[in-house]
């Protein structure tokens, strides 16, 4: 077994329908670290399964883009390109921006205002794991999508976040970055519900561009943190 999943996980017993997710979170949360090389006997006795749910989680890990199987080899976590995730947010704030002038044409004025409920920041609530907000963030942008009529956009949103999703939940750990993701998003839905289209937009902009910035610094600084950690177990 590898230095860093030896040293740090003891054996745990899950129920093989969680294989999946609970390798999906290691692998968001850099708890298995980006280049790291893992096999399926390795999972099979840390999660104390069958190799068969380890096989069948790897296989739908590896189509979503999390990780490559090698045969013979194992298989080895995608590392991080900033670079790439870059261009992937370039497009993601072209197509949000898109979505906005759908929403302010055609979001009907009732779901605009229980979004608004959800998203009030004197609401917010006070525990919210960083999953949990980044589902919940993500949820958001696809709602204004459906909210315009437009499927392709739609799908093409959610492909682009299944790309983005290890640097955006980082973004989720910091109090103040929740705090201030409730505010923009407010402020969001009030410009839509106004019918304000270039309002919405620079606000839709600017909103992608913070969350960006900051997801891209902490994400730079976990992995440096992760690293010096993995160097430790395999000295």
């Amino acid at each position: 077994m590898n230095a860093e999943l030896n040293k740090k996980h003891e054996p745990r017993t899950i129920a093989t329908k969680d294989v999946y997710l609970t390798l999906r979170e290691m692998i968001l949360s850099f708890e298995l670290y980006p280049g790291s090389r893992v096999t399926e006997t390795e999972l099979a006795d840390l999660f104390q399964v069958s190799r068969t749910p380890v096989r069948e989680a790897l296989l739908r890990l590896e189509n979503e883009g999390h990780l490559t199987i090698r045969p013979k080899q194992g298989c080895f976590i995608k590392q991080i390109d900033i670079d790439e995730l870059s261009e992937y947010y370039k497009v993601r704030t072209a197509l949000e921006k898109a979505a906005i002038e759908d929403a302010c044409n055609h979001m009907p004025k009732e779901e605009l205002e229980r979004l608004l409920k959800l998203w009030n920041p004197e609401k917010r609530p006070k525990k919210l794991s960083a999953g949990a907000m980044e589902e919940k963030d993500e949820s958001f942008h696809i709602a204004l999508a459906l909210g315009g009529g437009n499927s392709t956009l739609v799908r093409y949103l959610q492909d682009v976040n299944d790309h983005i999703r290890i640097i955006r939940r980082v973004d989720f750990q910091d109090p103040e970055r929740v705090q201030r993701t409730y505010q923009e998003h407010y402020e969001i839905l009030l410009a839509i519900l106004d019918r304000e289209m270039v309002k919405a937009r620079a606000l839709m902009g600017q909103h992608i561009q913070r969350s960006q910035d900051a997801a891209k610094a902490l994400t730079l600084t976990q992995l440096a943190r992760k690293k010096t950690m993995a160097n430790r177990f395999a000295t």
